[in-house]
């Protein structure tokens, strides 16, 4: 017993030392993507702040059915194929993504895509509208 943790420990010492991540994500496994742009977190009390703000746009990368059981005041439902086209026209706006909650991604997927376009004032909530909701902060339903 012993040696196979032993084993295991070592082997999981190689993976994580290794220069190169591997992803998987139902196709073959594949070099993990690496963003150009740092990602630029906001907590959800500096949301809350900034919620209701002139030239400030929260965008809600969810689901639909997630969208629809309630959402950040004033939030953009982003999840269309059309995307560019909710974007200001200012590049340095302050825009703020989020999705359901940290084990989401995608709103960090669609922050670095808007990053990649130029955008300078993108900020992405890790903790979603899941912890938005936990957190007991206010919410809209369409």
């Amino acid at each position: 017993m012993k040696k196979a943790l032993g084993q295991i420990l070592v082997t999981l010492t190689l993976i994580a030392s290794s220069t190169s991540c591997l992803a998987g994500g139902g196709s073959e496994m594949a070099p993990a993507h690496r963003y150009e742009h740092q990602l630029n977190t906001i907590s959800m009390m500096e949301a809350q702040t900034l919620v209701g703000k002139e030239g400030v746009y929260f965008f809600d990368v969810n689901t639909l059915e997630l969208w629809a059981e309630g959402f950040i005041p004033g939030a953009v439902y982003f999840n269309v194929k059309d995307w560019k086209k909710l974007l200001p026209a200012k590049k340095d706006a302050v825009m703020v993504f989020y999705c359901a909650n940290r084990l989401c991604n995608a709103s960090e997927i669609a922050a670095h895509a808007v990053m990649k376009l130029g955008y300078t004032g993108v900020r992405q909530m890790p903790d979603g509208i899941y912890g938005w909701r936990l957190a007991n902060r206010p919410t809209e339903k369409p």
